[in-house]
């Protein structure tokens, strides 16, 4: 199985983009991904988060998807908020959207044009 590629984008102006990481490092695991293989990619100008479709920082992508809805928000240079599945707002997303991406990568990976065995998808773990 091909793990997902997991990519951390963020603007240096946004001080939550290091507990983002922290909190990538630490959820992982719980998939048998390796905590380092995060690709870190820093937002420099508006352009860039045009191309990008960047809505603020920090974005957590998932095989190129963004682990929360997007909707109509525009791209800009800024400190994003997610919502929680409590209804409370955060810096950082929810663990559990975190997981879910992961969890539904891994499911794709083990699709039938997986190698034999790649079809194991990790429980859920309690936090």
């Amino acid at each position: 199985m091909t793990p997902p590629h997991v990519a951390l984008l963020y603007w240096e102006d946004c001080p939550s983009h290091a507990e983002a990481l922290t909190q990538l490092r630490r959820l992982l695991p719980e998939f048998g991904l390796d905590p380092q293989a995060i690709e870190l990619r820093e937002i420099l100008v508006l352009r860039e988060a045009r191309d990008e479709n960047f809505v603020g920082s920090p974005t957590i992508r998932v095989d190129g998807r963004d682990i929360a809805p997007v909707g109509d928000e525009p791209a800009a240079l800024t400190c994003r908020l997610y919502r929680h599945r409590n209804g409370r707002y955060d810096p950082l997303p929810d663990d559990e959207d975190i997981r879910d991406a992961l969890r539904s990568s891994v499911r794709e990976a083990g699709k039938p044009n997986a190698a034999p065995g790649d079809t194991e998808v990790p429980s859920e773990t309690s936090t």
